[in-house]
């Protein structure tokens, strides 16, 4: 059995030409169980009978979209997992799309048409490199800082940071 063999994953799509594409990707790499919704409310059912580890969002969808459906899982009190890793994936990768999804509390970004070793490395990302969670007023999620610079003064460093010499 692949390592990979004991996750379960759920693929959120409204498209479900590409929810079989993105499902026989992932079954190709030894993903154990898949669970498929066509929106997010679909999804949050979803979350609320089963224990998923790993969400596969796309970005728009109706009625609700992978936004909202983030939003829901990181703020909604009645949330299934508020820590759930979500990978959310779209056509539209500009910039201002990126931003909104990280500002919302995703993982990672696919973007379409999502190549196999595209998602292997968001799926390494989530498993072998987890970022912590972040709580502030406006946003929480996994740190969106993927680096950390040793030399910064800033007055937003943390506390648990490293000290600079």
């Amino acid at each position: 059995m692949s390592p990979l063999g004991t996750l379960h994953l759920l693929l959120v799509d409204d498209n479900p030409n590409m929810r079989a594409i993105v499902a026989a990707m992932l079954k190709s790499i030894g993903i154990g169980r898949l669970s498929e919704a066509e929106d997010g409310t679909q999804a949050l059912r979803i979350l609320r009978e089963h224990s998923i580890d790993i969400a596969i969002v796309d970005f728009r969808m109706q009625p609700m979209d992978g936004v909202a459906f983030t939003r829901s899982i990181r703020w909604d009190e009645d949330s299934p997992n508020p820590y759930l890793p979500i990978i959310m994936m779209t056509g539209h990768s500009e910039r201002s799309r990126v931003t909104e999804a990280r500002d919302a509390g995703v993982n990672e970004f696919l973007a379409k048409p999502v190549m196999i070793n595209s998602l292997i490395k968001r799926l390494e990302a989530i498993i072998l490199r987890p970022r912590p969670f972040v709580r502030s007023d406006d946003f929480f999620g996994p740190d969106r800082r993927r680096t950390y610079q040793l030399d910064h003064a800033g007055p937003f460093r943390r506390s648990t940071d490293p000290k600079p010499d």
